[in-house]
């Protein structure tokens, strides 16, 4: 059966659907030469500043590496280091040739200490070699959404094909911190581990200063050369709400940061919401129609809109749970969230030869359109 949108008899508000829209963040208050700001539930796009604008985006490219090593392969796996490993120059966790060191010792040396060596022996570990390695991290790029980004180096030092853009470092931020195991480790502001020929234990230290700085800081990495200046990619978490910043070349990214986590807590908050008196015909059954369970719950600034769309009708018996509809959350007219609509209880089919009418002859479309206080 198609789905159309259906005309619903009443519409209870439980709680305001969101919050007054604060005073817009202004993109010339922010250092960065691109930003991005990005709601981790719904991938709504909250600020954008040049968000589409290809740059090198330098350390932070070790998200994608470590997600990858975390995705693919057992953390505990042992990884002997070779001198071809350890040919790359800049930032170090401190490994050495004959080094014994598991992969997720490799990942904190990335997301802690942003060591370009741990990026190097994980692609060279994981691939077999730097070039298969990028080959991995594009083809996972595309499966995020990151569509202007390139990976050339698992450590992101610089090369003329080697680029994102704020909104795909926002995406690809977006779907790290929903690791577990990875969101652990980029929130810790200092780890111990052991590494080594023969293993000792050290202790690795995060550079990121929000951890220290922003109360809700969780994560995530940060990054820079002289090409592709200060880099940041941040997350958030307060009050049920999950937000991840992006700056791109930004002098003063710790402020940049804060003002823009700030905007996004303030313009996106919970909300919940009941819809009553919605039903759906129902064909051949003890009952006309069946009402839908439909509270739901999403995370909505002052962009959202809410449709409604139910099955035209449903066929006897109907069992309770089954879903026959759903709460779409749109932004600019995309989807950005689907929450289904469920039976609300058993209707049993009449028995054999047994004709109703159904009282219910067709409901009226209409958009269960934007909401405001």
């Amino acid at each position: 059966m198609k789905k159309c949108i259906s005309l619903f008899l009443a519409v209870v508000l439980m709680t305001p659907l969101f919050a007054v829209a604060a005073k817009g963040l202004d993109s010339d208050a922010l250092s960065a030469e691109c930003a991005a700001l990005m709601c981790v539930q719904t991938g709504e796009l909250l600020f954008e500043k040049n968000a589409h604008t290809r740059h090198s985006m330098a350390s932070t490219t070790k998200i994608m590496t470590s997600l990858i090593a975390l995705e693919q392969y057992t953390p505990s796996r042992q990884i002997k280091v070779s001198p071809s490993m350890l040919r790359v120059e800049g930032t170090s966790m401190g490994l050495a040739e004959n080094d014994i060191v598991s992969l997720e010792t490799l990942v904190y040396g990335m997301l802690l200490e942003s060591g370009n060596d741990a990026a190097n022996v994980t692609a060279c570990a994981v691939a077999g070699s730097i070039e298969k390695f990028a080959v991995m991290m594009n083809e996972r790029a595309k499966l995020i959404g990151m569509e202007n980004t390139n990976f050339v180096t698992p450590s992101g030092l610089d090369d003329e094909n080697h680029y994102s853009t704020a909104y795909d470092m926002a995406l690809l931020g977006c779907c790290a911190v929903k690791n577990p195991e990875f969101l652990n480790i980029c929130s810790q502001k200092k780890a111990v581990v052991s590494f080594g020929s023969p293993e000792y234990e050290r202790t690795l230290y995060n550079h990121n200063k929000l951890l220290s700085s922003y109360d809700s800081a969780v994560g995530i990495k940060t990054g820079f050369t002289k090409k592709s200046g200060r880099c940041l990619v941040s997350c958030a978490m307060k009050g049920g709400v999950s937000l991840v910043a992006v700056t791109l070349n930004a002098p003063g990214d710790w402020q940049d940061h804060k003002k823009m986590l700030d905007y996004g807590f303030s313009v996106i908050k919970p909300a919940e919401k009941e819809v009553s008196g919605l039903a759906v015909p129902v064909v051949g059954g003890e009952k006309d129609s069946v009402g839908l369970d439909s509270a739901w719950a999403s995370l909505l600034s002052e962009k959202s809109t809410a449709v409604i769309l139910t099955e035209k009708f449903l066929y006897a018996p109907v069992t309770k749970g089954t879903a026959a509809g759903e709460v779409r959350i749109m932004t600019d007219g995309k989807v950005i969230q689907k929450i289904s609509l469920v039976v609300s209880e058993n209707i049993e089919a009449l028995p054999s030869g047994i004709q109703k009418e159904s009282k219910n002859k067709g409901f009226i479309s209409r958009l269960f359109s934007r909401f405001s206080n």
